[in-house]
């Protein structure tokens, strides 16, 4: 029964994080308030994402442990099918790239395909696992379908990762390295703004991110440099960028989270943007699911997060729901698990009395 409920310390470790996420998620809603305050700032956007992460997280967790099979399943094929008939970007510079509007699409899909991973991860009987990996097989040609290179690339990555992660046996490793593929990718952003590497290679990297994106960080930067604790003010950089002056077509946006924070929200909006990403990773290394799951979880979710360091897919509403629903279900305690735990504490407090009785 003990085996059945996980390792001892498993709920304390859980309402540990549990109660550090709210905390987090709480000061990114505060702390837009205390930047747009005095600052004519529209914190609209940051709250309505942060509402957006915190329902999905808590649908993730109910559904998990009522339909730890069937819930991510459900939620893998409503991705695809939200990604599939989502209108066309409208024109406009970058926005037919694929980390423009199109950016939206990818993270869905892989979100979704981390989704039906997880789901044949939790299945028991092999030709349902084997019909739900073939779902993320088929997530994977859709996205080629669409023509999201973005998409292809990293649908595919995390299938590969989730079928690799049956044979780690320490999921904090695995953790760990997902945690520091966004580390190296924001430390290359940030070299390709400040035109700090060899020409070549920085001409290259242009050319896939496109000049237009690169001045947008260039003057995030400069926004940032100007008010690094407190920022501009949520919503703002559209009205202070002169690039965005000088665009006809463009959202408004500089297309990566972290600069759009740096800029609107200073280096503490940087800070909690940072944290939260730590603390999924943290609440998948004490998940009480199989490592598989949280390691095919966590992967799903640092792809969103590499497309958040180089696009705006969190503006989108389905995405920040869909983040925090696979978040959600990866960390849930599957019913019967729930169970077994509450019975193996109860004879503990008894001593075994009932099972000396039985005997």
């Amino acid at each position: 029964m003990a085996a059945a409920g996980g390792p001892p310390g498993v709920r304390e470790r859980g309402n540990v994080s549990d109660a550090v996420g709210v905390v987090l998620v709480s000061a990114c809603a505060v702390w837009s308030l205390v930047t747009a305050a005095g600052r004519q700032g529209r914190p609209e956007g940051v709250l309505l994402a942060v509402l957006a992460v915190a329902a999905g997280y808590a649908c993730g967790r109910i559904t998990g442990t009522l339909l730890p099979v069937a819930a991510p399943g459900a939620s893998a094929v409503a991705g695809l099918v939200i990604a599939a008939t989502a209108p066309p970007a409208a024109p406009g510079p970058d926005l037919a790239s694929p980390l423009g509007d199109a950016g939206a699409t990818a993270a869905l899909l892989a979100l979704s395909t981390g989704a039906a991973c997880t789901a044949a991860w939790a299945a028991e009987q092999p030709p349902l696992r084997l019909a739900l990996r073939s779902l993320a097989a088929g997530i994977v040609v859709a996205a080629a379908a669409l023509e999201s290179t973005a998409g292809v690339v990293a649908c595919a990555s995390v299938l590969l990762y989730s079928l690799a992660a049956d044979r780690m046996r320490r999921r904090g490793l695995g953790l760990a390295g997902l945690g520091a593929a966004p580390v190296v990718v924001a430390g290359l952003a940030l070299a390709v703004t400040k035109d700090v590497l060899p020409d070549g290679l920085t001409a290259s990297l242009e050319g896939q991110l496109t000049q237009h994106r690169v001045l947008l960080w260039r003057d995030a930067l400069d926004l940032a440099g100007q008010e690094p604790f407190l920022g501009v003010g949520p919503g703002r950089f559209g009205e202070l960028s002169p690039t965005v002056a000088q665009t006809l077509a463009t959202d408004g946006r500089p297309h990566s989270a972290p600069l759009q924070a740096a800029a609107e929200q200073g280096l503490v909006g940087v800070g909690l943007l940072a944290a939260v990403f730590c603390w999924i990773l943290y609440a998948l290394w004490r998940s009480p699911r199989a490592t598989p799951v949280a390691l095919t979880a966590g992967a799903a979710l640092t792809a969103l997060a590499l497309m958040a360091l180089v696009g705006n897919v969190l503006s989108f509403t389905t995405v920040t729901v869909g983040g925090g629903l696979l978040a959600g279900l990866a960390t849930s305690r599957a019913w019967g698990d729930e169970f077994a735990h509450d019975f193996a504490d109860a004879q503990e407090r008894s001593g075994g009395e009932g099972c000396t009785e039985g005997r």
